[in-house]
């Protein structure tokens, strides 16, 4: 390997500005940026959506998305100019000098493809190698990156790997161009606590093995306290602070770094808030004078159980979900002979009681069963074995299935795949209320709409508007207004948090804590961050590999955990 110069900078960024032209006005992305990154040095960049972040890495890589383009500044590697190369020089150096990790590894590669023909094209790509060395090279980069079997599932294809692996095959490709420079974009994004922790320490090894300098892009300030040499801040377009991680963590200097991380949810100790990020403007939205007693919301479902403003929940303590020995069995391989056919049992002998009025969180690593457990209780799925109770009735298929589907409802994830992109926002809040019949005509259906959007911290205004003119936090916003239109008692949230900035995560998380008592909701949430179920959760439920492990209070599992594997999330949470 070419012994690497670390007396200068491996990248070097001066006076940045990039700019996406409009008819009626020039939007600037980026402006005024100065970065330095060196050989072995990961550089951390944190800071809102919309920053900039990704922006710059874009630039750097000369993948800006027209009409965007670079106004002013240079970006240089190892000394030479690289912002205004032609595309056919560009293409030289990207992917063999600069590799870039994305944030969603499906995106990265083809569905239609194996992974090792995937891997075999790309080495063959960058060097003249054959087809039978590019095989056992890929074969030995799969291993490295901690992919057990690398022949055998060299064979198989990306939506055959879990989310945690795929982005391993990810780093694989990266790998194979031996770059100089990686800019890992939200590397870590929605997976667990101990595939993020396996992530990290291979792009930390990366670093300091192969003397790669890398910049990783992220809004998890726990990680870049696990990972990163040293930190750049930014807000709206601007670098506002950098320095040494440590002292970023435990010294900021700029005001709106010190609210960032003072927003960072406690792992140490239980707040009733999620303190808010207040140098962001309109970050502390006031609450809804709201009264259960007057409210339409209060005049069924969730109100039935008896919940009021400032209820006790520990006072409630009656079942209302009964979960026994509850099972999910997906065929892998078909045949029309019994003994041929393959199984993946998902979820197995699942035993567990969901109490009124409380919140209960399920945790877990990627593929131990936690959405499947809840896509049966939300009906979009039919277990093999076990049985429900909702409320003391059997929650079976057909008629039950469809009485309770008024009272179960669900958040997802990523609100933008949940909602339908060619409705108004209010025809997507209304839809639930008529065909549940809740409104008698379509004036106080309208009504119905508007106070839902108020509830949520939305504008009455924003129902003439689609999903996608709204941010992240926002359509979570809507999911949420959408999931109360039913007045439901129970609500599956499953990581309905992840991908969103930790400001607009405290919005969404107060919000759901306001909800939760306001109309003493039952709530199953589910989370790989820990931190945050600590603060939302009453008790928590840990699965691994398809069966419970341990279900306790959440300040005794922190304090106490009982199982191995309890511990060792535990032990790999991120900590500022």
């Amino acid at each position: 390997m070419q012994e690497k110069d670390a007396s200068k900078p491996l990248l070097s960024i001066r006076g940045l500005k990039v700019e996406y032209p409009g008819r009626i006005r020039t939007f600037v992305a980026v402006e005024d940026i100065d970065l330095d990154i060196r050989h072995g040095e990961i550089l951390g960049l944190v800071g809102e959506s919309g920053a900039g972040k990704s922006t710059i890495g874009s630039a750097i890589m000369g993948l800006l998305d027209a009409p965007g383009r670079i106004a002013a500044g240079m970006i240089e590697l190892d000394g030479r100019r690289i912002d205004d190369l032609g595309p056919e020089a560009m293409r030289g150096i990207r992917g063999k000098r600069i590799s870039m990790i994305f944030q969603d590894p499906l995106t990265s590669l083809n569905p239609l493809y194996t992974i090792g023909r995937q891997l075999i094209e790309t080495i063959r790509t960058h060097r003249r190698v054959s087809r039978e060395q590019a095989r056992r090279d890929a074969i030995v980069l799969l291993d490295k990156v901690g992919i057990a079997d690398a022949e055998r599932r060299m064979e198989q294809y990306p939506h055959q790997f879990s989310g945690g692996m795929r982005q391993r095959v990810v780093i694989a490709l990266v790998l194979c161009t031996d770059p100089d420079l990686i800019i890992a974009d939200e590397p870590t994004t929605a997976l667990d606590v101990s595939v993020q922790a396996q992530i990290l320490d291979l792009i930390k090894r990366l670093a300091a093995e192969r003397n790669a300098g890398v910049l990783l892009v992220t809004h998890d300030m726990g990680v870049i306290a696990e990972t990163a040499t040293r930190v750049a801040v930014m807000y709206r377009g601007r670098v506002v602070e950098t320095g040494e991680t440590r002292q970023i963590i435990h010294a900021p200097k700029h005001a709106y770094t010190k609210s960032l991380i003072g927003a960072v949810p406690r792992a140490d100790v239980k707040l009733d808030r999620f303190p808010r990020v207040d140098f962001i403007e309109g970050s502390g939205q006031p609450a809804p004078d709201f009264d259960i007693r007057t409210h339409w919301l209060g005049q069924g479902g969730a109100a039935k159980g008896g919940a009021a403003k400032g209820h006790d929940r520990q006072a409630r303590t009656a079942p209302l979900v009964e979960i026994r020995d509850l099972g999910m069995r997906f065929v892998t391989h078909r045949s029309v002979f019994p003994g041929r056919r393959r199984y993946f049992d998902a979820v197995q002998d699942f035993t567990l009681d969901v109490n009124e009025g409380e919140v209960l969180g399920l945790v877990g690593e990627s593929g131990s069963g936690k959405s499947t457990v809840a896509r049966i209780l939300a009906g979009l799925y039919a277990g093999s074995a076990g049985a429900i109770r909702f409320d003391g009735a059997p929650l079976g298929g057909g008629s039950s299935r469809s009485r309770s589907g008024q009272q179960i409802q669900m958040i997802f994830q990523d609100p933008y795949s949940s909602l339908n992109p060619r409705m108004r926002v209010d025809a997507i809040i209304a839809e639930p209320i008529e065909h549940y019949r809740l409104a008698k005509n379509n004036r106080e259906r309208d009504a119905i709409v508007a106070d839902l959007l108020d509830l949520v911290g939305l504008e009455q205004g924003a129902g003439r508007k689609f999903p996608h003119e709204f941010s992240g936090g926002q359509r979570q916003r809507i999911s949420i207004a959408r999931a109360l239109a039913t007045r439901p008692r129970f609500l599956i949230c499953d990581e309905p948090t992840s991908a969103l900035d930790v400001s607009i995560q405290a919005q969404i998380l107060n919000l759901l804590k306001d909800l939760q008592e306001w109309l003493g909701l039952t709530i199953l949430f589910i989370s790989h961050d820990l931190p945050v179920v600590r603060q939302m959760c009453d008790r928590i439920a840990v699965m691994r590999h398809g069966k419970l492990c341990e279900v306790s209070d959440t300040e005794t599992l922190f304090a106490n955990p009982q199982h191995a594997y309890t511990e060792e999330l535990l032990r790999l949470m991120p900590r500022l």
